[in-house]
């Protein structure tokens, strides 16, 4: 029976130490694309810029709702592109974000499952009679 779990967990250690290196190989290029996908801006430049851009739609969006709301205007030009910017930056930030995560997630990953097979290894095997 200690064969068998010392087997078991050792496996399990083992998948572990492999989907953490999945996940960080992983974790780079989907960082890649989101910076090809906001260029020009930079991923370092990401946040300052969409604080920029919803500042701006706020000042745009304070002069220009009461009209909208009433039914006398409808959005500028402006209103809509700085909606539009800000929810693909947005995006943008939530994807770095996830993209973040899954690279300490494989991190996690290979720690627990390392601390697994080692754990596996050193469960005693059967019982001298």
């Amino acid at each position: 029976m200690r064969t068998i779990l010392k087997l078991l967990v050792s496996i399990i250690g083992v998948a572990a130490i492999v989907f953490g290196i999945i996940f960080i190989f992983q974790s780079g290029p989907a960082k890649k694309q989101v910076a090809d996908n906001i260029a020009p801006v930079t991923l370092s430049q990401l946040n300052a810029t969409y604080n920029t851009v919803t500042a701006n739609l706020t000042t745009v969006m304070q002069a220009e709702e009461p009209n909208i709301q009433v039914g006398t205007a409808q959005p500028s030009a402006t209103f809509a592109y700085l909606s539009a910017q800000q929810a693909g930056l947005g995006l943008a930030k939530s994807n770095v974000g996830t993209a973040n995560m899954v690279l300490m997630m494989g991190i996690v990953d290979v720690l627990i499952g390392l601390g697994l097979f080692i754990g596996g290894m050193l469960i005693p095997g059967k019982a001298k009679q």
